[in-house]
């Protein structure tokens, strides 16, 4: 072991953390590595607490809306296998707040200030290094993150040292774009969102972002180079092969409740049924979580945390298969765009019924 390493680190030290992880990869991981990587994980939980706390002290009495987001261990193992060069201590993302915005100049603003934030955590990245909004990606994901390094002088946290945080900035139009991206991951066998499956619903998200980024946020998504026309009308003919805000549309809103104890897990199953499961403190939710991607290994889990029932819901609307607002901001996006309605709901779902490919049943 390096001795310079913090031997207190969560799973042993960063690299016992890495060689759990590596693994996992490689498919030799024994129930010791799985403990480490479970108590690393776990102690995300303190590090995501501390930071929201940071964010909704300084948003109060804002129109912005916070939340967090604890990675998913089939997510964590999704990603080691997708980045093979990827050290497990060194994943960013498995702690996340989440921030929405009404508009860009609002996120922008917040951002600048926030980096001028007097506190230990240091911001890891250049400022435009994870810029999504100034260079999109070629998915048509839209946002900016920043990553911090979690450092604190008490003897409390000290353990927590260099356990990363990652804070997403979106606006509302592109978290509208973002959770529909997630509700086709759960609905067709294709994942837009990491390029995966079918190319023509990969194309199409792409190509809405680019409708959505120019209507609404005079800028430019993935295809700078093509005109408002054939955007358009490329969405267009991709929508009519293969149904997508049909089948979007054509979701039932889940009906469950969240309840304002404020730890709320999220059962999505194979049913497309969502299951609300809510707890009184963050350590009983975080136990009920490990337990429950036990009992549930090929089941969609997550915890999710916010101030309210109702911030729960907008901030995590993909789990409540919730698309009306990204149906509703493209349909209008491409009648501005090309200066006619273009979409004629009644006619669409009879040339379309029964025409997605991939879907569910």
């Amino acid at each position: 072991m390096n001795q310079s390493e913090n031997k207190n680190f969560p799973g042993g030290s960063k690299s016992r953390v890495n060689r759990a992880g590596n693994a996992v990869r490689d498919k030799t991981a024994e129930i010791e590595d799985y403990l480490v990587i479970e108590e690393w994980r776990a102690a995300h939980r303190s590090v995501l607490n501390t930071f929201q706390a940071i964010l909704r002290n300084r948003t109060r009495d804002s129109k912005i809306t916070v939340a967090q987001r604890h990675k998913r261990r089939s997510t964590i193992f999704d990603k080691l296998m997708r980045f093979p060069e990827m050290q497990l201590a060194r994943m960013d993302d498995v702690a996340g707040c989440r921030l929405i915005f009404q508009d860009i100049a609002s996120l922008n603003k917040f951002r600048t200030t926030f980096h001028k934030a007097r506190f230990h955590h240091k911001r890891k990245n250049e400022s435009n290094k994870y810029n999504y909004i100034e260079k999109p990606k070629s998915t048509g994901y839209r946002g900016i993150h920043d990553v911090y390094s979690y450092d604190v002088n008490s003897e409390t946290g000290k353990n927590l040292k260099g356990l990363l945080v990652e804070i997403q900035y979106r606006t509302t139009v592109q978290h509208a774009w973002a959770t529909a991206v997630e509700v086709i991951g759960f609905i067709t066998e294709n994942q837009p969102k990491f390029e995966k499956g079918d190319d023509r619903y990969n194309h199409a998200m792409a190509l809405a972002s680019e409708i959505l980024a120019r209507a609404y946020e005079n800028e430019k998504g993935p295809f700078p180079e093509k005109s408002d026309i054939e955007v358009v009308q490329e969405f267009l003919a991709f929508d009519d092969e293969l149904g997508l805000l049909n089948v979007l549309r054509g979701l039932n809103t889940a009906n469950a409740e969240v309840s304002e104890n404020r730890n709320s897990i999220l059962i999505f199953h194979e049913s497309s049924e969502l299951e609300v499961r809510t707890y009184r403190s963050a350590t009983e939710a975080l136990a009920a979580l490990f337990e429950l991607e036990k009992e549930l290994p090929g089941t969609d889990v997550v915890l999710v945390k916010a101030d309210t029932s109702e911030e729960v819901r907008f901030a995590f609307k993909n789990y409540f298969s919730d698309a009306r607002d990204f149906i509703r901001l493209v349909e209008d996006g491409c009648q501005q765009l090309s200066g006619k309605k273009q979409i004629d709901a009644k006619s669409r779902t009879r040339r379309s019924s029964g025409r997605a490919k991939g879907a569910r049943h």
